[in-house]
């Protein structure tokens, strides 16, 4: 089974902020223990007795919130890279990335969130098609979620995708719909928090040097790009 963890980063109420992200990682099941194990080593870096009690987000890390502080700003945005390259490390044995940034002002009487997840619901169900189609892959997958006031808009999206359909036809490669986590719980959510926290950095105030680390590991063939959508 391919696990497509997923994160927001933006604020669809906050007129002050112009973008809405929705991104994350999708990773093959045999490969989030090794992931996960990596991302463990920098998080050791600021605990190696409490590794867990350390959480790997992108806007705490930056600005010095829940604990952060303790450390000095260029650790706390060379861990943030470092975890960053745990994607490119890997990619694309198993992992690569998905993701919608979404400027606000150009969905005129549409929900950002809404058209968000059609995009990477879309886009990840295209990939696990192309899989089965392509290269005899019959995996399905999952989405997972950061717990989120989202949570009940997408479940019931997701329904309304395998049954009725979105704009491009009816999702069919997922076994279950999406599940949320508590972030605490999975160093993979934490991973999905820091690739949306990239894209929306780059996106809001155009600052490439998280999304530098993993612009070449969105889902693509041939040539093409089929995991990233961008609406300016």
């Amino acid at each position: 089974m391919h696990l497509f963890y997923v994160d927001e980063s933006g604020s669809v109420a906050d007129p002050a902020q112009q973008y809405f992200v929705l991104a994350g990682v999708a990773i093959f099941e045999r490969k989030t223990h090794w992931v996960e194990q990596d991302l463990n080593k920098v998080a050791n870096k600021f605990s190696s007795s409490e590794t867990h009690e350390i959480e790997l987000h992108g806007s705490p890390m930056r600005s010095g919130r829940d604990g952060w502080k303790a450390h000095p700003l260029e650790d706390r945005l060379q861990a943030i890279k470092d975890a960053l390259h745990v994607v490119s490390d890997h990619y694309p044995q198993g992992v690569r990335l998905f993701g919608a940034a979404v400027k606000k002002s150009s969905l005129t009487g549409q929900d950002p969130v809404e058209h968000a997840f059609e995009q990477l619901a879309s886009r990840f169900d295209l990939f696990l098609k192309r899989l089965h189609n392509k290269h005899g892959d019959t995996q399905r997958g999952i989405m997972l979620f950061d717990e989120s006031s989202t949570e009940q808009r997408i479940q019931t999206l997701a329904r309304e995708f395998k049954y009725s359909g979105h704009t491009w036809g009816k999702t069919n490669n997922f076994a279950e719909v999406p599940v949320f986590l508590d972030s605490r719980a999975s160093r993979l959510i934490q991973l999905a928090d820091l690739v949306a926290y990239s894209l929306f950095r780059f996106h809001e105030y155009g600052d490439s040097s998280f999304y530098d680390v993993i612009q070449g590991c969105f889902d693509s063939e041939g040539g093409v790009v089929h995991g990233l959508y961008v609406r300016n």
